[in-house]
């Protein structure tokens, strides 16, 4: 069995995994704000679960990691910062246990999914905007601390990061209602539009075969992705290819399916 654990802002999600990747229990519990007092809370969850025994496990985080020596760097709306979390959570779970970035572990899940496509963007556009770039089903090494949501770039005459116009949270703020109820076709377009000038430019530089959309807003793609497509085609460049744009397959569970594909590559 394999262990994996989803970090959020809000909530954390840990599952168990059988070992061809099958999810066979899951608990979901709100995210203490303080780093002490989750660890406790994560003990007991994972006590909680029946599978008392794991091979190996992943731990999914939000911000900047040090995978190489297990290290959260900074954690995004969580104020964690340099935090030993592999050996926390391998004294937890008696288990070996890797960690990286939230967006990078579901943009490897998601990769498993379409592996007729070897270059894989998965951006997941919710309460702020991740990137994961996967390369052969691995993600790509060059690429595993980018964080797209935070290019700066210019919007209504400033410059701004992309995640501050185009997220979740920003469209909530601009309309006070979240995607799922806005059904106009101006406020679509609007919406369209700003998250199709982030992938302009990422489309440019890292030229993927296709690009997966999660996250709150990416699921609901098919209120603008018609629109979406419109501006990315009147930008289009003849040297520049633009890659079929799809749904995320599992978008609620794709880092703790990344989480056991990660440890599967790494310890088997």
């Amino acid at each position: 069995m394999y262990l994996g654990i989803d970090v959020g802002g809000t909530k954390t999600l840990v599952a168990s995994l059988d070992g061809n990747g099958v999810i066979t229990e899951e608990i979901r519990f709100p995210t203490p704000k303080e780093y002490d007092e989750f660890v406790k809370e994560l003990t007991t969850q994972i006590k909680n679960l029946k599978t008392k025994e794991f091979k190996a496990g992943a731990i999914g985080i939000p911000g900047r990691v040090d995978s190489k020596h297990g290290v959260g760097l900074a954690f995004g709306n969580l104020d964690w910062t340099n935090i030993p979390i592999c050996r926390d959570v391998e004294r937890i779970a008696n288990c070996p246990i890797a960690v990286e970035n939230d967006a990078n572990l579901a943009g490897l899940s998601e990769a498993m999914l379409v592996k007729k496509y070897s270059k894989v963007l998965y951006v997941t556009v919710s309460t702020g905007i991740g990137t994961g770039y996967i390369v052969d089903q691995k993600i790509d090494p060059a690429l595993a601390d980018s964080e797209g949501g935070q290019m700066p770039m210019e919007y209504h005459g400033t410059y701004t990061e992309w995640e501050e116009f185009a997220s979740g949270r920003a469209i909530a703020n601009r309309y006070n209602k979240p995607v799922r109820e806005i059904t106009d076709e101006r406020s679509l377009r609007v919406i369209a539009r700003g998250i199709a000038i982030g992938l302009d430019d990422l489309i440019a530089v890292l030229g993927p075969d296709v690009i997966v959309l999660g996250g709150s807003v990416g699921t609901y793609f098919e209120k603008y992705g018609g629109y979406l497509h419109e501006y990315l085609e009147a930008h289009k460049n003849p040297v520049v290819k633009i890659p079929p744009i799809q749904i995320a397959g599992r978008p609620e569970q794709a880092v703790v399916y990344g989480c056991y594909d990660l440890a599967k590559q790494i310890y088997g």
